[in-house]
């Protein structure tokens, strides 16, 4: 086990979220996290190495707020030819206003995706979070509703020029625990801008986490983007991914 460990976090570096599941305060005090790690290899016919990884890092006061911070990414070639690379990185602040319902967030988000034309996304917002249902089997629903401004640089800014905007930010949170040790989530983003709404950014995302031994997990996730307005040379407006990693929990 220790030898397992121990190479899932050399592979890190290369850095997918480690969990969507909603952070609450409370939940895990201290300083908690985990760390993620995938590797697809081919060869023969096909010549394939795919590399997918995430860090994330939580500290729960377990009184008025928690707040976490990740960095992810993928890369990936087929026959010698890049065809996966980003990366994205993500700080939350989350403070209670009243005891069980209401908190407000602080978020900051940067991310890079040489294939779908972005140079670097860049955003900082704030909103609020609502818990709207408990129920008898363990499972949580949240919603939440604020906004962000954000600073897209595109890979070719000739055809793409750089954008300022303002967007809402509303989303959809579900979770509910097995056990102890093991969980499903999905979160539903809606991003439209203030300036125009047909131009809104969607992000579903679903994961199952399930233990395999002690700290060690194994995990399902899918997820289905959609961008109303791509930018030039980008053929699709929805982008579908799943993918199935380990994951270390601290």
């Amino acid at each position: 086990m220790k030898y397992l460990i121990a190479i899932l976090m050399l592979v890190s570096h290369l850095f997918a979220v480690v969990s969507i599941k909603p952070v609450e305060i409370g939940e895990n005090p201290g300083v908690s996290g985990g760390i993620e790690a995938g590797l697809q290899t081919k060869r023969g016919n096909t010549r394939k190495d795919a590399y997918k990884g995430s860090i994330r890092v939580v500290y729960d006061t377990n009184a008025s707020y928690v707040t976490w911070a990740q960095i992810s990414g993928e890369y990936g070639e087929a026959n010698d030819v890049e065809d996966t690379n980003n990366i994205y990185a993500h700080v939350r602040y989350i403070h209670k206003l009243t005891e069980e319902v209401i908190r407000y967030e602080l978020f900051a988000q940067t991310q890079e995706d040489k294939f779908k034309a972005i140079s670097h996304r860049r955003l900082a917002g704030a909103g609020l979070r609502f818990k709207i249902f408990n129920t008898p089997i363990g499972g949580k629903g949240y919603y939440g509703l604020g906004a962000f401004y954000e600073n897209i640089k595109y890979v070719n800014p000739t055809l793409d020029p750089d954008e300022e905007n303002v967007r809402l930010n509303s989303y959809l949170a579900y979770s509910v625990d097995f056990s102890n040790k093991s969980s499903l989530a999905y979160t539903l983003y809606y991003q439209p801008s203030t300036e125009k709404f047909s131009d809104y950014v969607m992000t579903n995302q679903l994961e199952l986490i399930l233990q395999i031994y002690e700290e060690l997990y194994l995990k399902f996730s899918a997820t289905y983007d959609y961008d109303a307005y791509p930018p030039h040379g980008v053929d699709e407006k929805y982008d579908f991914s799943q993918s199935t990693t380990f994951l270390y929990k601290f």
